[in-house]
């Protein structure tokens, strides 16, 4: 039986491919095949990683970003998924990495003990000296654990845990080989989303086998047992209201896949009912809908599917035309250009609301967190409401016309948020849990926008 709080710990790691992302799913499903309940979580804003978490841990995902959310949040969203006997946070980029963000300083806010995970390839003794410095540079979050990753031999290995041993204070829970059997596919924007399948059943069971061997997994949950710091009081989520104040469609499939849990979350408290649909494999929206939302992904991997599918693009084109409420971020802002225009395949129309070409570039165009102050009221809320959110995208569009509306002041000192009729769309993805209330004022301007059906 669960207890009032979860077994916790956070997988850090000493950089950006020391294997963090890895050790973290052989965890989760190595955790899973004892039996246990687990809940995953991600530091920072990252889509990827948790769609991979719910495949290791057969559970819904959730991130926790301290600068994107604001620290109650992020600790009310991690005290209400107490239910589970096991919380498994993984980290970001290196430990310190992020500043306010850092995977360091979620541990800190939460109270959970950190287990770093060490590549020791090329080195030897010197670890120790790599392994001091995280736990000095700020004691108080000190790693209580390592994973060693990428020995070499047993030589090596006795080198490493040797040195460690005389110079640390972090016990050594295990270590993975350098020869390790799994490969995490990747490609330009980061790995494969969970939505593609891209990790078998067999691997994972593979990964799991290996983790459970050579990783002192019930050491390590005694040690995350008994170590909050800040005891967090436990908030139970909020339940949706009952009583349904707008059906809001919502693309998701292997295209558009990227979406905060928590924005679902807060939709549904509001009082949104969330149908799901594929621009991808449905010609039509599904009736009844009152409000359309966008999230983001990888649609220029399907341009071609995407823009083939001309029942779907005339359908979010006549919605849009029609003035009822529509909300697209990234890859969903994308869909709704004329076009999506790369090296190899020329400019594959899109859904042609805004009047501008998404085009493909090889350099990243843009990474960072944003924020947002609303310079006109909207759907989101009045004018100098502020917002924050993520941007990571690879495309470019044309200038945008003036006569499309800017609402946002981003902190960038640029202006996006572009609106034409009753549609929001720009690169940025906004999270939900910094401003609550804007998902009360999206469910209710879909209500009265939306569809002329009857409203309960």
């Amino acid at each position: 039986m669960a207890a009032d709080r979860p077994a916790a710990f956070l997988v850090a790691g000493t950089s950006s491919g020391c294997g963090k992302t890895t050790i973290t799913l052989g965890l989760l499903a190595a955790l899973r095949h004892m039996g246990m309940a687990v809940q995953p979580f991600k530091c920072g804003p990252d889509f990827i990683d948790p769609g991979l978490h719910q495949l290791a841990s057969g559970c819904v995902s959730r991130n926790l970003d301290l600068w994107m959310m604001g620290e109650t949040q992020v600790r009310k969203n991690f005290a209400a998924r107490s239910a589970a006997d096991v919380a498994v946070i993984e980290g970001v980029m290196g430990m310190f990495d992020g500043q306010a963000s850092s995977s360091a300083a979620l541990a800190k806010a939460l109270g959970v003990p950190i287990v770093l995970i060490l590549d020791v390839r090329s080195a030897a003794e010197s670890v120790a000296a790599v392994l001091k410095g995280f736990e000095t540079l700020d004691p108080e979050v000190a790693p209580v654990a390592v994973i060693l990753n990428r020995v070499a031999s047993p030589r090596h290995l006795e080198l490493v845990t040797g040195t460690i041993r005389t110079h640390c204070q972090a016990e050594i829970l295990g270590h993975l080989p350098q020869s390790l059997d799994f490969v995490m596919p990747s490609r330009h924007l980061g790995l494969f989303t969970g939505d593609e399948l891209p990790i078998s059943p067999e691997a994972l069971d593979s990964l799991a086998a290996t983790i459970s061997a050579q990783v002192n997994l019930p050491r390590l949950l005694e040690l995350a047992a008994g170590t909050t710091v800040f005891p967090v009081e436990v908030v139970p989520v909020q339940q949706p209201i009952e009583t349904v104040r707008a059906r809001i469609g919502v693309a998701k499939d292997r295209a558009f896949c990227f979406y905060y849990e928590d924005n679902f979350d807060l939709l549904r408290a509001a009082g949104a009912e969330l149908v799901f649909f594929s621009p991808l494999e449905d010609h039509c929206l599904p009736d009844g809908l009152d409000g359309l939302y966008l999230g983001g992904g990888y649609p220029e991997l399907y341009a071609r599917e995407l823009s083939g599918n001309l029942g779907m693009r005339q359908a979010i084109c006549d919605w849009a035309e029609s003035g009822r409420v529509l909300y697209a971020e990234c890859g969903g802002f994308m869909y709704l250009t004329e076009g999506i225009a790369g090296d190899d395949v020329g400019v594959l129309p899109m859904a042609g609301v805004f009047p501008v070409t998404a085009r493909m570039q090889k350099k990243r165009a843009s990474l960072g967190y944003r924020e947002v102050r609303l310079e006109k009221d909207c759907f989101f809320g009045p004018a100098g409401s502020v917002l924050r959110g993520h941007e990571f995208h690879y495309s470019v569009i044309d200038e945008m016309p003036d006569y499309i509306e800017r609402l946002y002041a981003v902190n960038t000192n640029s202006c996006e948020g572009y609106r034409y009729k009753n549609v929001l769309g720009g690169y940025m993805h906004l999270h939900f849990g910094f401003n609550p209330q804007m998902a009360v004022e999206f469910v209710l301007a879909c209500r009265s926008g939306g569809s002329q059906g009857e409203k309960q």
